[in-house]
C-alpha cells in the first residue's frame, strides 16, 4: 500500500468515526457552528449532518482504494467535485434544522 492511499484511507477513517458519532451517537457538538439556542430540530440535524459525513467518508476510501489498485489523477478531479458539493450540500441543508431569526 502506498503511502498516500493510507494516509487517504485513514482519513476516511476518521471521517467516517466522526460520521457515526454524529449520525447514530447524537454528537451535535461536532458540528462546526453548532449552536443549541438557534436549532430547532436537534435530531435531524444530526442525522442529516451525520449522513452527509458518512457519504464523504464514502468517497474518501473509494479514492484511497482506487489510488491504491491503479492510481490516476482523475479521482483527485472527481474527489474535489464531490467533496465541495457534499460541503454546500451541508451548508444549505443544515439551515432546514434552525430556528427563524
Amino acid at each position: 500500500m502506498s503511502t498516500g492511499s493510507a494516509a487517504v484511507g485513514a482519513g476516511g477513517v476518521l471521517l467516517a468515526v466522526f460520521g457515526v458519532l454524529i449520525r447514530y451517537y447524537g454528537a451535535a457538538s461536532l458540528i462546526a457552528g453548532y449552536d443549541p439556542e438557534r436549532v430547532e430540530d436537534e435530531d435531524g440535524l444530526t442525522d442529516f449532518i451525520g449522513a452527509n459525513t458518512l457519504y464523504a467518508a464514502a468517497l474518501t476510501l473509494a479514492v484511497a482504494v482506487a489510488e491504491f489498485l491503479a492510481p490516476a489523477d482523475w479521482y483527485w478531479v472527481v474527489f474535489t467535485v464531490g467533496i465541495v458539493a457534499l460541503a454546500v450540500r451541508m451548508v444549505r441543508g443544515a439551515r432546514r434544522y434552525e430556528t427563524a431569526a
